[in-house]
């Protein structure tokens, strides 16, 4: 799925009423009734329902919601706070049909007002401000969103919390921001929906198509996308009758150290799972008798100190290679990480220490091969350039980061985000806080590697990659507690998430 600004998504609207042809008012309840029908799917009309609905379009979709909504005998009042601009005239229309249906009661109101009494009410509708806000909210719309959210009703937003921002939030006020329990967005996710500061205002949130023009979609370029389904059933390559364990690549992991090992096996089982004909793991010899005893099928290669990494194996016979979990960044593994840079010639998966150990050596950085995968979280790659105070200032880091050094970057969190060389940026569907438990970015990497050792290019390696772990995940909480998920888990359960493409679980 493409993602689009704000702006570009205003102008696919513009486009759509240009060439579908449609007019703005039939858009708007096209729109409305998507997001009616899915509150009337979910609460019954013994709710009483306040709609606030601004003087913009936004506030033009929450009027005709509330009219439809009145009409299935909800019982609604209208709140249009005086904001001093008129409504527009789609909202203007909407707001006339109301009166006419003569359902629903209207309030219109002023800052020298009392506010609306709130406590009648079980849902509430945002409808104030749209996506096209670009400053933070002052005065009576500041005030009046700090008394909606202090109501303690449950809110549903339309298309976009009032007061948050489509893209930049760095200079906004939270405290200006309605705290939505639900947003209903048309169409596309906003981009501010994937950061972590925006999640107590976002809540769970839901696309709801209103058809869009495809032709419009198609020819609008973006370098956001969201990775779906549909993305990586297009990537996943079929097995083929006579293959055998040639065909797909020998996979080289450098990992674990003394009291670390459980990361290499980890990382090694992610590694298995994903497809490799061959998995080696070059560990220190402490290490061999638990890899050989935990996972048979990996090969082993020991590493000539006992309790660390400080040498790399011949490259030649491996198809990818993946370091990182569990090395740790003593001298002799920091003199390890920078032979290999100076030695492959293919690109690298790197994670955890290994991102440790560039961050403390960042002139080896323009050592990567080009095209390589780094996987870190946010605190990791802080320490490889330096600290964003907002999500959105790091995602961007991040992209200028992948582009000047011409590699792949892994931000894991909530969302993942892949940063591309070429500047796009790729969001992750899958997942679930079950996944914040040490040793799940070890099977990342294992899994990482393993697809690249199958021939799979760097950029369909991040994609399936993330997404298939993700799912992984999603698939065991549906019957267990994300508490007790393990990173093991996600391992072992790699094969259902596969076969999900299969059986479109």
């Amino acid at each position: 799925m493409k993602l689009f600004t704000t702006s570009t998504i205003a102008q696919l609207d513009r486009y759509t009423i240009e060439n579908e042809p449609v007019s703005d008012i039939d858009l708007m309840e096209r729109a409305s009734m998507q997001m009616a029908d899915w509150i009337m799917k979910r609460f019954d009309n013994s709710y009483k329902i306040a709609v606030f609905a601004g003087p913009g379009n936004n506030g033009g979709d929450a009027i005709a919601m509330a009219r439809l909504l009145a009409g299935q005998n909800y019982q609604v009042h209208l709140f249009i706070p005086e904001l001093g601009k008129g409504l527009s005239p789609s909202a203007a229309i909407n707001l006339k049909r109301l009166q006419e249906q003569v359902l629903a009661k209207i309030t219109i109101f002023k800052e020298t007002d009392f506010l609306p009494n709130l406590k009648p009410f079980q849902l509430l509708i945002d409808g104030l401000f749209g996506s096209g806000l670009t400053r933070p909210l002052t005065g009576f719309p500041s005030i009046l969103v700090r008394y909606i959210n202090n109501s303690g009703i449950k809110i549903i937003s339309v298309d976009i919390p009032s007061g948050l921002m489509g893209e930049d939030n760095s200079g906004n006020d939270y405290d200006s921001i309605i705290r939505a329990d639900y947003t209903l967005t048309l169409q596309f996710p906003k981009l501010s929906f994937f950061f972590r500061e925006n999640d107590a205002c976002v809540g769970k949130w839901k696309i709801l198509p209103i058809g869009l023009h495809p032709q419009g979609i198609k020819e609008t370029e973006t370098r956001w996308h969201l990775i779906d389904r549909e993305s990586v059933l297009s990537i996943r390559k079929e097995r083929k009758k006579f293959s055998h364990k040639g065909t797909y690549g020998h996979a080289l992991l450098i990992s674990g150290s003394y009291g670390k090992t459980g990361a290499a096996v980890l990382a090694a089982k992610g590694c298995l799972r994903s497809g490799p004909g061959l998995v080696t793991v070059h560990l220190p010899k402490s290490g061999v008798p638990i890899m050989q005893t935990a996972l048979p099928e990996a090969m082993v290669d020991a590493d000539q100190s006992e309790d660390l990494i400080t040498q790399i194996p011949p490259l030649d016979a491996y198809a990818a290679v993946g370091i990182g979990p569990g090395i740790g960044k003593e001298a002799e593994t920091q003199s390890a990480l920078f032979e290999l840079l100076n030695r492959s010639k293919k690109p690298l998966v790197i994670d955890a220490d290994g991102l440790n150990i560039l961050s403390v050596n960042p002139e080896w950085i323009k050592l990567l091969p080009e095209e390589s995968i780094l996987t870190p979280h946010p605190l990791e790659f802080s320490r490889l350039t330096e600290k964003a105070p907002t999500s959105f200032e790091l995602l961007n880091k991040a992209i200028g980061f992948a582009s000047e050094n011409r590699i792949y970057l892994v931000l894991k969190g909530a969302y993942t985000a892949i940063a591309c060389p070429d500047g796009n940026c790729w969001f992750n569907s899958t997942g679930n806080p079950g996944m914040a438990t040490g040793g799940s970015g070890d099977v990342l990497t294992g899994i990482l590697t393993g697809l690249l050792a199958q021939g799979y290019s760097p950029l369909e390696t991040c994609l399936l990659g993330v997404y298939i772990h993700g799912l992984s995940a999603d698939l065991l909480v549906s019957s267990m507690s994300m508490e007790s998920l393990l990173a093991g888990d996600i391992a072992n359960n790699l094969g259902r998430a596969f076969a999900a493409f299969d059986k479109k679980e």
